[in-house]
């Protein structure tokens, strides 16, 4: 996801049961991805923002080696590989650049956004600068948006796909929960700013998951397999506040996308 500018930092965060796979099935995902032709769109959680081992000319893209889409394409050897998410992006990014990658010759694409549009960047400098009020406030403004006007935002994403790929299966994967609740924080926002998060992260989940339905996208969800490697647990597969990397803040390691995003993936694609 695109971060916004976090107080007078140039750099910007974002906000927002394991999958066991038997050797047989690992064959069979493997197989089906013989002969598919696989683009991977979307934000910073699909390029891989977090998980460091940056492609260089990815530029501020921040294409990671280690992000779930090249860990798929690694694994499944599909027959072409496009490579199209980008730190920064929106539905508008998506929809203006990304779609250029599709074609009618697409099999499968995979992506994430919506979370920029929402303006979860903001939600998160506001909780951590501003206090537990102005945090829930700036929540319920976040819902608020994604009630009014996301729906339609998506649509256009999800119209784009399908009018360049029109064969192609659409995986929309989710983002996940922040925060453990009663979990090892001590110190950091209040329980109740962390429950307003990752309740914000499950309404935008339910609502992507109602637009990828409504036009015969998969929405394949994250909570489950980052469930225990939250923010505020011994392993967590998610950056909290770093003041030493901040636009890494709130995003996957590489342990997040190997073990969170990655398993998810290969079940749906």
């Amino acid at each position: 996801m695109k971060l916004s500018r976090f107080a007078a930092f140039s750099s910007s965060f974002v906000l927002f049961g394991a999958l066991a796979l038997t050797g047989a099935g690992v064959a069979s995902a493997d197989q089906k991805a013989q002969g598919v032709d696989y683009v991977a769109l979307g934000d910073s959680y699909s390029s891989g923002v977090g998980a460091g081992s940056y492609d260089g000319s990815s530029g501020n893209c921040k294409r990671s080696t280690k992000a779930y889409p090249v860990l798929w394409a690694a694994k499944s050897s599909p027959t072409s590989f496009a490579f199209a998410a980008c730190s920064g992006a929106r539905t508008g990014d998506v929809t203006g650049s990304q779609l250029t990658a599709l074609s009618a010759a697409t099999d499968l694409v995979s992506i994430t956004v919506g979370g920029n549009d929402a303006g979860f960047a903001d939600v998160m400098t506001t909780c951590v600068l501003q206090g537990e009020s102005a945090c829930i406030n700036r929540v319920n403004q976040a819902r608020a948006y994604v009630d009014s006007t996301l729906p339609g935002k998506l649509d256009a994403v999800y119209d784009g796909i399908r009018a360049k790929s029109p064969s192609a299966r659409v995986v929309v994967l989710g983002y996940p929960r922040f925060y453990k609740i009663g979990g090892t924080c001590s110190v950091g926002l209040s329980e109740k700013s962390r429950t307003a998060i990752n309740s914000a992260a499950d309404y935008l989940n339910d609502a992507t998951a109602k637009r990828a339905a409504d036009h015969g996208y998969t929405f394949a969800g994250v909570a489950s397999t980052f469930s225990g490697h939250e923010i505020c647990t011994s392993s967590p597969w998610l950056h909290s506040l770093n003041w030493g990397n901040i636009g890494e803040s709130y995003h996957p390691t590489a342990a997040g996308q190997s073990g969170g995003y990655l398993p998810v993936m290969t079940a749906t694609a």
